[in-house]
């Protein structure tokens, strides 16, 4: 399976399990469900994931560093400040809520398998390579990695 690792963008990743997510509501009306403010709720989940998917990007072109999940080995710093302080994966996290956001839209229960599915593939596929990746070219990684966790 090493063939998948950096394979797939995690944007790609997120919008299959958000069309999986929404054939299984359209396929599986019985697992339907509907909370209090359940619009609402899923924008502002969402617009969260969207931020914390935007503003590490700003902290990566202000460190003069790629965000291209393809080619982690072709980073240039390792940038650990701002909300790299409290999660290694802000922009993967940020995505994880984008998902969240939208199974919650949809209203039913089997359409929020698709979000255990992003986080165990992303963990698997990217991070898991770009951690690698990182921990060769920045000795200083590894404390990191001590000191913040992958996802909250």
């Amino acid at each position: 399976m090493h063939w998948l690792e950096t394979r797939i963008p995690p944007p790609i990743v997120m919008l299959l399990l958000g069309l999986a997510a929404l054939a299984a509501a359209q396929y599986a009306p019985a697992f339907a469900f509907h909370v209090a403010f359940q619009t609402a709720l899923a924008i502002a989940v969402a617009l969260v994931g969207l931020a914390l998917n935007l503003l590490p990007k700003r902290a990566f072109r202000r460190a003069g560093t790629t965000v291209n999940p393809l080619h982690p080995a072709a980073s240039t710093r390792l940038v650990t400040s701002g909300i790299y302080r409290y999660t290694r994966n802000p922009m993967y996290l940020g995505h994880a809520l984008i998902l969240f956001g939208w199974t919650l839209h949809l209203g039913n229960a089997l359409a929020l398998f698709a979000l255990p599915a992003f986080v165990l593939f992303v963990s698997r596929f990217q991070i898991q390579p770009e951690e690698r990746a990182l921990a060769r070219r920045f000795p200083e990684h590894a404390l990191y990695c001590r000191q913040v966790r992958r996802w909250l």
